[in-house]
């Protein structure tokens, strides 16, 4: 493994990580509209960072739609990371309250909670559209 490769030693907290990891996949499927929102707002800057980049602006337009479709899924792969602090930090709560058994427990709750919750809301808007 990576561990045997690198001269030094480290542990890695597989419970931490599961635990943490499902608390966000809870939090990105229960705040759906947050997550669009960060998404959307990430896409802007990427598109604004980059529009800074070129000098001339037929260069610009020239290579516009792919790098608009790039940032596009930068920002969508980027929108993670705050719920994953976030979950993080609700893995550590739960885990110092109640224990690092319950902290998956719950996480798995939440994770169904949340995706039923997202079922529901989905299946609300497409039939009052």
């Amino acid at each position: 493994m990576l561990t045997e490769i690198l001269p030094f030693s480290f542990e890695l907290d597989t419970i931490a990580i599961a635990g943490a990891s499902l608390w966000s996949l809870a939090l990105y499927l229960g705040f759906s509209s947050a997550s669009e929102w960060v998404i959307h707002q990430l896409n802007r800057w990427f598109n604004f960072a980059e529009r800074s980049l070129y000098t001339s602006k037929s260069e610009f337009e020239k290579t516009r739609k792919a790098r608009e479709s790039q940032n596009a899924f930068y920002a969508s792969l980027f929108s993670i990371v705050p719920f994953l602090v976030i979950g993080a930090l609700f893995n550590w709560g739960v885990e110092i309250s109640l224990g690092s058994s319950w902290a998956i427990s719950i996480g798995i709750l939440a994770c169904i909670g949340s995706g039923v919750y997202e079922l529901g809301r989905r299946d609300g808007k497409s039939s009052g559209e």
